[in-house]
């Protein structure tokens, strides 16, 4: 038998098939555009041979082109691939799944935005050091985070506690929608205001213990912190009171010392959710929002390597490294 089958059909593959009748009687029959061409035996079908694609190399490939920080040059020499083709494959790659994995437990939900222009930035839900959700915003709008928490109820996410940077508007919008739900103004958002309006090094007395009062923040209670702020003001009220004349002013006057009244004002008004953290201690609620901050350095730094990019490959960059 091994003899005849030999003679009849000189050269069979049996792990191919043909794509017509299924038979595995098939023969080699010449190229066609560079490829292996075969011929059915049983019923004539002549077909090209297709190759499985192999994109695993693809997925190594662009772990090193967004996490690895490599360049195209880099890959060039280290998978024997023209840029164009890497970038073609690139563009096919589905890098990013898209899928909100839900928690199943309350979690203490970290809210921040980071902008790569004025008009240009992201707005990112994170707890247990994992990216939950992210939307591209245009500006801080609590529209915005209506949508994450819409988006983030949907799949069944529930919430212990918020941390969020000090916007008043969302902290109105969050204690309307759960008031139930503790709200935790992030420690080191409002030290960065502090700075902003009396600098690191500020002249006046009234400034400098006024940052010192600040600089305790992170340190001390709430109980501790009122009492010093309370001081403060009873030793400065006066100096906080003058006035200069000002012509440009509708009232014909503006006070002094307008930015050191907007620190103090800024903490004065801020308290109530600066110490959040302190009155449920069973939740482990962070007191900043550094976990969003630090990831927003991580994966920026790596975007930033590769700039000219187009908008359409920045952003699929984005979302894989915000996945991951």
């Amino acid at each position: 038998m091994p003899r005849i089958r030999s003679i009849l059909f000189p050269i069979v593959y049996a792990q191919k098939k043909c794509p017509s009748c299924s038979s595995f009687q098939i023969k080699k029959y010449g190229h066609q555009s560079g490829r292996q061409k075969f011929r059915c035996v049983s019923c004539g079908r002549q077909f090209v041979r297709r190759y499985k694609k192999n994109e695993r190399w693809v997925k190594r490939a662009y772990d090193d082109y967004t996490k690895h920080r490599q360049t195209y040059n880099d890959l060039r020499r280290n998978y024997s691939k023209d840029p164009k083709t890497l970038r073609k494959y690139f563009d096919a790659h589905a890098a990013a799944t898209g899928e909100i994995i839900a928690e199943k437990t309350p979690i203490n939900l970290l809210m921040d935005a980071t902008f790569f222009s004025r008009t240009n930035g992201l707005l990112v839900c994170r707890a247990n050091s994992r990216n939950l959700y992210w939307k591209e915003i245009t500006s801080e709008k609590v529209e915005y985070y209506v949508a994450c928490l819409d988006a983030l109820e949907a799949v069944r996410f529930s919430f212990k506690s918020f941390i969020i940077d000090g916007r008043k508007g969302v902290r109105d919008m969050l204690w309307q929608r759960y008031p139930d739900v503790p709200i935790q103004l992030c420690q080191f958002h409002q030290l960065q205001t502090i700075t902003q309006k009396l600098t690191k090094r500020p002249k006046l007395p009234a400034s400098k213990e006024l940052r010192s009062i600040a600089l305790t923040l992170t340190r001390t209670t709430r109980e501790e912190f009122t009492v010093s702020l309370d001081q403060w003001y009873e030793r400065w009220d006066a100096f906080l009171k003058e006035r200069t004349e000002s012509v440009e002013r509708k009232r014909r006057w503006r006070y002094t010392h307008e930015k050191l009244r907007s620190a103090y004002f800024s903490l004065r008004r801020n308290l109530p959710w600066l110490f959040t953290y302190q009155d449920f201690p069973e939740l482990h609620i962070p007191n900043t929002t550094n976990s969003c901050d630090g990831s927003f350095t991580h994966w920026k730094n790596k975007v930033k390597l590769h700039r000219g990019i187009k908008k359409s490959r920045k952003k699929k960059m984005i979302d894989y490294l915000l996945e991951k």
